[in-house]
């Protein structure tokens, strides 16, 4: 039950006007028919609003949690939602069934260990022409979580360094950066 407050607690945080989701969705250009990975899901609010726009489309919740991740496997369900399927990452080995054309990550890069490998091993998943989508929160002053955040100025260089080009650079939040990313095609 305190994992399901959790996920709640999430979901009411990003669905507030200050968090710009509906902005963040329509910058994404999501369209029927995509399929997109929810990276660090949480308690499902971007992947059940994903699943409502992707129509047969796939959404894929990805989340090292299985309380959340149960959270939001009912949630789709009470809504109807047989297009979204809940992925447990045990932080090793991800596992996603098709290619993808996004793959979304919402204020969870400052949880990963070595992200240059970790981008680098995301290009499996994506399709020759899909993004990763990067939301991660901007510095903070006099901030008790100092080490919830990552740079933009590191992201760019990590995604960089991993083969992507930055394709769009939204500054409409306030308290994150929003970046889309696309591979860079090595020709050999």
């Amino acid at each position: 039950m305190k994992e399901e407050s959790r996920a709640i607690i999430f979901n009411r945080k990003v669905s507030d006007k200050k968090s710009r989701a509906d902005e963040i969705i329509k910058a994404i250009g999501l369209k029927k028919g995509q399929n997109i990975a929810d990276i660090g899901a949480g308690g499902g609010y971007f992947a059940l609003r994903f699943a409502e726009l992707v129509g047969e489309g796939r959404v894929y919740a990805v989340d090292v949690n299985p309380e959340f991740l149960g959270f939001v496997k009912k949630a789709a369900e009470e809504k109807g939602l047989s297009n979204l399927v809940t992925v447990f990452y045990d932080g090793k080995k991800l596992n996603l069934p098709e290619l993808l054309d996004f793959i979304f990550m919402r204020n969870v890069t400052h949880h990963i260990g070595n992200r240059v490998e970790y981008f680098k091993k995301l290009k499996k998943f994506l399709k020759k022409d899909g993004k990763v989508i990067i939301i991660e929160y901007k510095k903070k002053r006099f901030s008790p979580f100092h080490s919830h955040y990552v740079a933009k100025e590191i992201i760019i260089k990590e995604m960089e360094e991993s083969n992507y080009l930055l394709e769009k650079d939204f500054d409409f939040l306030p308290k994150q950066h929003f970046t889309i990313w696309k591979q860079k095609i090595i020709n050999k």
